[in-house]
């Protein structure tokens, strides 16, 4: 597992990204329940994002990919808009230890 950041340190309706391992994760806060899935678009093969933590549609409800405007539940994965319907986001496993964040391993999105 690798530290991701404090808990106060992601507000609700933020996502933010991060890198270990060579890989890249996407931590989403909603609803008070944090989320976190491998930084790859199932369509296209690429990680979501252009600009650093900008993962999230302009209403905050959804997971946006900036390539083609896929959007991905938060909560699932789950892609409900786009190209890739049908496919979803790679969950990776989080946990809380005191007030840190700490994820991993990364699945393989290749595969």
């Amino acid at each position: 597992m690798h530290f991701l950041c404090k808990v106060n340190e992601i507000d609700e309706d933020q996502a933010r990204g991060f890198d270990f391992d060579g890989k890249s994760v996407v931590l989403v806060k909603k609803d008070g329940a944090l989320h976190t899935f491998v930084n790859w678009c199932p369509h296209l093969g690429i990680e979501l994002n252009f600009m650093p933590d900008q993962f999230l549609d302009g209403d905050n409800a959804f997971i946006m990919c900036a390539n083609h405007g896929a959007l991905f539940e938060i909560d699932t994965g789950h892609c409900v808009s786009g190209p890739c319907g049908g496919d979803a986001l790679i969950k990776v496993e989080h946990e809380i230890r005191a007030d840190e964040i700490w994820a991993g391993p990364i699945p393989d999105a290749t595969q």
